[in-house]
């Protein structure tokens, strides 16, 4: 396996040459920076001649990532193939380099507020179903080997319990420490391990017209529960309707319950782990508010949901 020496436009081309020769003197606008601090994350992509999107790595750790990616679609895209996959035009380990097609439209954070909750719910609750289906995993297992378990997890709560208290206010603080303690009662009980996304956010959905264009990003595939991949949809748009509207559909076509106090477990330790990251880096939140502010709207989320955080669900240990 070898990877770029650079990210810069140069090496891009010079890579595109060897794997996609057609698209070698095409133009290049890299659209994405990386941290300077940790090879982990020595990867971008570019828009290749208006129509292509490269994505590539100049580290191995990233180079893994992104080889393990190129395994992980080759083996969604195998018949019958998982909907709503990138169109793979062409890819390698050496260089490591996956281009795919662009595909128009918009991510689901910007649009969201126009779209019927119901309707995308029922569109991403089939391809969370066909993803969580044990034949997919055997066929992902059939080309990579043992799958592992999802790459991208929250930081610990202990963590949480440890920095969090000086971002919020005093009155908040108790609060979220037994928010702490619930969600981990919660995914202490084991649940069947499914492949999942493992980062099946807003930013990581095409959308045009109402209808769901593609899912990207599939280097934090792994195994998880199935609630793991729900785990940033409370806070997606106004409200808690397309949490439920994606459960209720995940229902109707798998016959499987999904579990909201263990959404909203999974969904709890992301939000303070990334508001306290944020806060700590210096680095504004998403949306630009206050961790106090998401505190306030997680603790209104458990509301309209029905569940108390002081109280564990039937079930946990």
């Amino acid at each position: 396996m070898r990877w770029l020496d650079e990210g810069s436009p140069a090496a891009i081309a010079e890579a595109l040459r060897q794997v996609a020769p057609a698209l070698g003197e095409d133009s290049i606008a890299v659209r994405e920076s990386a941290s300077e601090d940790d090879p982990l994350w020595w990867s971008a992509s570019a828009v290749v001649g208006e129509r292509f999107v490269a994505k590539f790595a100049w580290s191995r750790p990233a180079a893994l990532r992104l080889a393990y990616e190129i395994a992980v679609l080759e083996a969604l895209a195998r018949e019958p193939a998982i909907p709503f996959l990138p169109d793979v035009v062409a890819s390698s380990t050496d260089p490591v380099l996956l281009v795919t097609r662009l595909v128009p439209g918009k991510a689901l954070f910007d649009v969201v507020d126009s779209l019927d909750r119901d309707d995308v719910g029922r569109q991403l609750a089939h391809f969370m179903a066909e993803l969580n289906h044990p034949v997919t995993l055997e066929r992902v297992e059939s080309v990579v080997g043992d799958v592992p378990p999802v790459s991208l997890q929250p930081v610990a709560t202990d963590a949480v319990r440890a920095g969090f208290g000086k971002w919020v206010r005093p009155d908040q603080r108790a609060a979220v420490m037994r928010w702490c303690d619930w969600a981990d009662d919660v995914l202490a009980t084991p649940q069947r391990s499914v492949l999942v996304h493992g980062d099946l956010h807003g930013g990581n959905q095409v959308w045009d017209g109402g209808d769901l264009r593609v899912v990207l990003d599939f280097e934090t595939a792994g195994l998880a529960d199935a609630e793991y991949d729900l785990r940033t949809f409370p806070g997606t748009g106004p409200g808690i309707e397309l949490l439920t509207a994606t459960m209720r559909h995940y229902r109707q076509i798998t016959g499987r319950e999904l579990v909201a106090e263990r959404v909203m477990a999974w969904h709890l330790r992301t939000a303070l782990s990334d508001a306290l990251w944020r806060s700590e880096a210096g680095v504004p939140l998403p949306d630009h508010r206050t961790p106090s502010a998401w505190v306030d709207d997680l603790a209104k989320r458990f509301t309209a949901l029905g569940i108390n955080p002081d109280v564990l669900p039937p079930g946990t240990s």
